[in-house]
């Protein structure tokens, strides 16, 4: 694992694409805990959720951070190197209930 980021100085505050895993709730699928792009505020499932949505999303563009979004729990991750970081200071703020799924 990297213990340096070269990504963490792109960090972008951005706005939550859905009130969920936006291709779950387009699909009706479910979902565990959510992720959200801190490039574009695509918010996806986790890699625990059975359609692994914010990694394909990072396949797909490239966006390499993501942070914890449902909960907000206050971290970050970077798919690239691989390191977790702190992000309690700019968390995301939720655009209103997020619904539940589990």
């Amino acid at each position: 694992m990297a213990r340096h980021c070269a990504h963490i100085a792109g960090i972008r505050e951005v706005t939550p694409s859905a009130l969920g895993c936006e291709e779950c709730l387009k699909s009706g699928s479910a979902w565990l805990h959510l992720r959200i792009c801190r490039s574009c505020g695509h918010v996806g499932c986790c890699d625990d959720s059975p359609n692994r949505h914010a990694t394909k999303h990072f396949h797909a563009t490239g966006h390499p951070i993501i942070e914890g979004y449902d909960p907000p729990e206050g971290w970050g991750w970077c798919y690239v190197d691989e390191v977790l970081f702190d992000l309690s200071d700019r968390k995301t703020p939720h655009n209103g209930p997020i619904p539940r799924y589990y």
